[in-house]
């Protein structure tokens, strides 16, 4: 089978594996990516993990403010791409991107679509209590991760697992998707479906997000600290600083009849009321504080009978 002119469009630690594994096909003949951004208490430039990974892979680089500039445009133009492979990139394409490639522009997304359409389908899925999710990818349009499905694959979600360690799993599944939707549309053995219009949203995560309200169901806090880890970790407020909560499960003790956020007075485990049941914290962390467990924070802080707000 003839080789293709790829060009890879990604960011986050999320488009790693998917780079990794399409470079080592050898059809990688660009890597573009986004502009080093300050991090860090220092506001030092930071590079984005595909940007780390790329040049470790000794592949061509580009960060350009917009991949939809004139100039780099007539970049891509240039290397006579077959397709443009993109995952977690951070960028919405516009119709001279995407119409450029012969086989059109492949987008790897981490929801089971038209579920989670948007920047933040991992953490959505947790968040809502999804039991499957899955990845999917598209050929795009010009929509929001609406354009024709090419493969899906489901995976079963874990009760407690968390967002960074889903992402993990759906990063490894995605790369592996990807590679087989690469060689299908060379050989021309994937047929597109058109999505349905109707789908739901999976909109940004912002800091202020993180906030559990105590008087939610235990079952929707649980989902909540799991969604949120490890950014920005769901958080609330104890004597009046912050304290967040980056391990929790969802206890089966019954309701104490204690207003929600109340810390039981049991010093066994971190069992905390919630407006219908009960949530354990395994991990947590106080302001200006390293990591600790519940039992830890219980023998350090005696917060029973507190309240977190």
């Amino acid at each position: 089978m003839k080789k293709l002119r790829i060009a890879f469009a990604g960011s986050s630690s999320f488009a790693v594996p998917a780079l990794t594994a399409l470079a080592a096909t050898g059809q990688v003949v660009l890597v573009v990516t986004q502009p080093d951004r300050p991090a860090g208490r220092g506001l030092k430039p930071k590079a984005p993990p595909v940007k780390e990974a790329a040049l470790a892979l000794g592949l061509p680089l580009i960060q350009p403010a917009s991949i939809n500039t004139p100039e780099t445009l007539e970049e891509l133009k240039e290397l006579s791409l077959d397709l443009l492979a993109v995952a977690a990139y951070g960028q919405l394409l516009k119709k001279p991107v995407i119409s450029l490639p012969k086989l059109g522009c492949v987008n790897v997304h981490a929801s089971l679509l038209p579920k989670y359409r948007g920047a933040a389908p991992i953490a959505w899925a947790i968040l809502n209590g999804e039991r499957v999710t899955g990845v999917t990818t598209f050929l795009m349009d010009e929509g929001m991760d609406t354009g024709p499905i090419l493969l899906q694959r489901e995976v079963e979600v874990g009760p407690d697992e968390t967002r960074g360690e889903l992402e993990a799993r759906l990063a490894k599944l995605g790369a592996e998707l990807l590679l087989e939707t690469v060689e299908g549309l060379a050989k021309g053995t994937i047929r597109p479906r058109p999505q349905p219009r109707e789908g739901t949203l999976a909109p940004r995560l912002h800091k202020e997000d993180g906030r559990i309200d105590w008087s939610w169901p235990a079952e929707r806090v649980h989902n909540w600290v799991r969604g949120m880890s490890p950014w920005p970790s769901a958080f609330t407020s104890f004597r009046g600083r912050l304290l967040k909560i980056h391990r929790s499960h969802l206890s089966d003790f019954p309701h104490p009849g204690l207003p929600p956020g109340t810390v039981l007075p049991l010093r066994e485990a971190l069992f905390v009321a919630c407006g219908d049941g009960v949530v354990e914290l395994l991990e947590i962390q106080p302001e200006g504080k390293r990591r600790m467990s519940g039992v830890d924070f219980i023998n350090g802080y005696q917060p029973l009978g507190e309240r977190l707000i």
